[in-house]
């Protein structure tokens, strides 16, 4: 057996999982993952690790603030860092509120929450533009939420907790199939309330990390540049494994 000329020599050790450096840290659901959404393995372009945090519902995330759940979230991401995780990433926004705790415990990157995403995109933007956050709870989005994840108290928040299919499905479980189309037209709806109330928004982040199935429609139908978890993600792995040129 020959190798190219530029292999190394010496494997290194240590890990349990290779070629897949980035971990997510999953809530315990069972609505449909479409592709899209960050918990399908189809969405990504290349391998991620996932663990499943076990009590942390949607509606205990969202809903309740995430209380008690932090060691629990310590402890998934250390277990995914001791498989060969180099950086750890969640997939609610919500879970903003355990960035710094996270960061701290594991000893990697961590990116807990889409939302980081709004004072990179409101540097991008021209004097008198704003960003805007489409969220799936707009009253369960608090203030300790966006300070943890370095948004201004002030940014334009809309929710999809009015709506006909998203909410009642992601986070009170209220059925475990779900109507995409509704679904999207819950997204639609919220960007459309959005930038109404508010015509000086020149882009939008999606906090939710079920929400990137609709960004393109959303980008489509309000005009304006979206972000959310798959843009972040896209970044974050990027770092982690450069392009070579």
């Amino acid at each position: 057996m020959t190798y190219p000329p530029d292999a190394p020599r010496l494997a290194r050790g240590g890990k349990s999982i290779y070629g897949a450096p980035l971990g997510i840290l999953m809530l315990e659901a069972r609505f449909p993952r479409i592709p899209g959404d960050m918990g399908n393995a189809g969405t990504w372009p290349f391998p991620v690790l996932f663990r499943v945090v076990r009590g942390a519902s949607p509606e205990r995330v969202v809903l309740g603030g995430a209380k008690g759940l932090l060691p629990d979230f310590i402890a998934a991401a250390q277990d995914l860092v001791d498989l060969g995780a180099e950086a750890i990433t969640t997939n609610c926004g919500f879970l903003s509120l355990f960035q710094a705790e996270m960061a701290a415990a594991v000893k990697v990157p961590v990116a807990t929450s889409s939302l980081m995403q709004v004072p990179w995109v409101q540097a991008t933007l021209p004097p008198g533009r704003r960003v805007g956050v489409i969220t799936v709870s707009r009253a369960s989005l608090t203030p300790a939420h966006l300070d943890a994840a370095g948004v201004p108290r002030d940014v334009p928040v809309e929710g999809t907790e009015g709506g006909r299919e998203f909410f009642r499905v992601l986070i009170t479980a209220e059925k475990q199939d779900m109507d995409v189309a509704l679904a999207a037209q819950d997204i639609l709806e919220a960007g459309r309330r959005l930038v109404a109330r508010h015509p000086e928004i020149g882009a939008i982040v999606l906090e939710c990390t079920n929400m990137p199935p609709y960004a393109a429609a959303l980008r489509e139908e309000i005009g304006l540049p979206v972000f959310d978890i798959y843009t972040l993600v896209s970044w974050f792995h990027g770092g982690l494994r450069p392009r070579r040129f």
